[in-house]
């Protein structure tokens, strides 16, 4: 007997991925600096091409993921933490979020036309001509129980780095330093990023009696900054190895690794929901000639098929 759509909470059939170490979190002891390598690994094609979007919407995305992922894995928080961007560009919307146990998933939502009008100009874009004039707005969400935090600013810059970095100058007060990549590789596509934080001396034991708080955090980013695109989407190069190139000689503290994975939440029984919503003259529209209502999960592109005969509108 088949199970009834509200019932049925399966996830489609998607992978089932985990990469292990997709975090690194670290901090310079003695040092106003804390960070995270992030390093998406294989997730990264798996998660991109799910989607049939042109290279540069991909590196776009892959850099949202490795970002949000970044961020993410600094805060204490149950639930998801998302990147929503909104602009008049020919990416009028990205979208990425990754939960407190670091599941990862996406969507873009492009104008073709536009798009397509960009890239005969301009082959290699830069993430403002993509997005255009806008606003960028990260949110915790700790589920319908506990309120929600926000913070949107306009855009600023010429990629996603310097625009999550405006962010954090003008929302947050928080000196931050970002750096993002994402290619495609032999291997398929890769995408990782290295994120430092300038933390005062209240926010961590390591960091207290720093009298040259201001050299020091300007060194770690001196530091950062020779870290090549290369080195981050090596897959055979250890996580680890990479942070003490950059900073053996900080007192580079590495911590605990965090796992990052494939993490569309979607369900027949949410989407089922969704529909009862609707009323009968919706739903009859929706119909398609086989008896079937389509509806495609915007985050792992998959089509949940309901027959028209199984959903019944709500009543108040």
């Amino acid at each position: 007997m088949e199970t009834p759509a509200f019932l049925d909470r399966d996830r489609p059939d998607v992978p089932d991925l985990v990469v292990p170490g997709g975090v690194t979190p670290f901090y310079l002891q003695g040092r106003p600096v804390r960070g995270r390598l992030v390093r998406l690994g294989v997730l990264t094609d798996v998660l991109l091409t799910r989607h049939d979007h042109p290279g540069v919407v991909n590196r776009l995305a892959g850099k949202a993921l490795a970002l949000v992922a970044g961020l993410a894995s600094a805060l204490k928080f149950q639930g998801a933490f998302s990147l929503q961007i909104k602009g008049d560009g020919p990416v009028t919307m990205l979208v990425a979020d990754c939960t407190d146990t670091g599941a990862l998933r996406f969507y873009a939502r492009t104008d073709e036309d536009a798009l397509n009008t960009l890239l005969q100009d301009t082959p290699n874009p830069t993430d403002r001509e993509l997005l255009g004039n806008g606003y960028m707005a990260l949110t915790v969400d700790q589920g319908p129980d506990m309120e929600r935090h926000q913070g949107i600013v306009d855009l600023a810059g010429d990629d996603l780095a310097a625009m999550a970095t405006h962010y954090f100058k003008t929302s947050e007060q928080h000196a931050c330093w970002i750096y993002l990549c994402c290619t495609m590789t032999d291997a398929g596509w890769r995408a990782g990023g290295l994120v430092l934080e300038r933390i005062a001396g209240e926010g961590g034991t390591h960091v207290v009696g720093d009298e040259n708080a201001d050299a020091s955090w300007e060194t770690a980013t001196i530091l950062a900054s020779t870290l090549s695109t290369k080195e981050v989407l090596d897959d055979s190069l250890p996580s680890a190895t990479l942070l003490h190139r950059l900073f053996h000689q900080e007192d580079l503290q590495v911590s605990q690794p965090r796992a990052l994975a494939y993490g569309c939440r979607c369900s027949r029984a949410r989407l089922a929901s969704v529909l009862e919503g609707f009323d009968t003259d919706d739903l009859d529209h929706m119909c398609q000639d086989d008896g079937q209502i389509v509806m495609t999960c915007e985050f792992c592109n998959h089509d949940f098929r309901f027959p028209r005969t199984e959903i019944t509108p709500r009543t108040l």
